[in-house]
């Protein structure tokens, strides 16, 4: 029973999320990119799993994405780029982040 539950948990907190991702243009994310906040997420990760990653602590996997270079920092010609391109990205808060990913 207790499974379930979390299992259930899981995915009300993984709606949440999904529910607060957006498609938003990336000169409206360059305050948090100038703050260092901003992490792109690769095409092969769901933006909301690995939210619900970064929101639950789940450490070891967060950490084997970046070794992975699954995840990273926005890079400084990828943001000037989108700058450039007037691109939206998708975008999720997970607090102190910024995950962003290409639409």
């Amino acid at each position: 029973m207790k499974e379930q539950l979390n299992n259930t948990d899981s995915k009300l907190i993984q709606a949440k999320i999904n529910s607060e991702t957006a498609r938003i243009p990336w000169r409206d994310l360059q305050r948090f990119f100038a703050t260092g906040k901003t992490l792109y997420l690769t095409a092969e990760l769901d933006l909301v799993k690995a939210a619900y990653a970064f929101q639950e602590d789940r450490t070891e996997q967060v950490d084997n994405w970046i070794k992975q270079e699954k995840i990273t920092a926005v890079s400084t010609a990828q943001a000037k780029d989108w700058i450039e391109n007037d691109s939206q990205v998708w975008a999720v808060v997970v607090k102190p982040w910024v995950l962003v990913q290409d639409c």
